[in-house]
């Protein structure tokens, strides 16, 4: 008897190859960067190759405190690459002169970074800037922060912080002794 391979035989890539939308100057800068990743050994450019591809849930947007947060100390002249939606923050008072380069941005966003000196830039303009992603932070969005993820797991156990899934937040509603440590609940 020979030995099953089922997991070698046409094994699937995990990821996609190409993205599922249809705007056409996200398919430019796909085959841009799908150049670029291949003409140089640069992991940046498979990077953004990667994360061009990737679905909106993969993609949540990043807030403008997380960009000045993390510009500070010896980031300060880099210029910040995020394949996403750059929010405005009203939290943050003081913004510093910036180079961002995003998919898009919001209105107030763009307006608070060119305001104070900074520039908002495209991936196309940044793939003329730094090639090989020299000089350049790479940032992410907080992935885990949709309303969806605090559903996910065991609601009601010990040291648990998933939210159940309830109609309401009533008095008759999973309030009961041996859910709520309020209610005399020990493990």
């Amino acid at each position: 008897m020979g030995i099953d391979l089922r997991t070698k035989n046409h094994a699937k890539k995990g990821h996609r190859t190409a993205p599922a939308s249809d705007d056409p100057y996200l398919l430019l800068l796909v085959r841009l960067y799908r150049f670029l990743a291949r003409r140089t050994n640069a992991n940046f450019n498979r990077i953004i190759l990667k994360r061009l591809c990737q679905s909106r849930t993969n993609r949540p947007p990043l807030s403008l405190s997380k960009v000045v947060r993390f510009t500070k100390g010896n980031r300060e002249n880099r210029i910040v690459v995020a394949v996403t939606t750059i929010t405005d923050d009203a939290r943050v008072v003081k913004v510093p002169k910036l180079s961002v380069c995003a998919l898009r941005f919001t209105e107030g966003a763009r307006n608070r970074i060119v305001s104070n000196g900074g520039e908002c830039l495209t991936f196309d303009q940044l793939a003329l800037r730094a090639p090989t992603g020299a000089k350049t932070v790479l940032l992410r969005g907080p992935k885990n922060a949709r309303t969806a993820i605090k559903y996910m797991g065991k609601p009601g156990s010990p040291g648990s912080h998933t939210r159940p899934h309830v109609r309401s937040k009533g008095r008759k509603q999973e309030k009961a002794r041996g859910r709520r440590n309020s209610r005399a609940f020990k493990v």
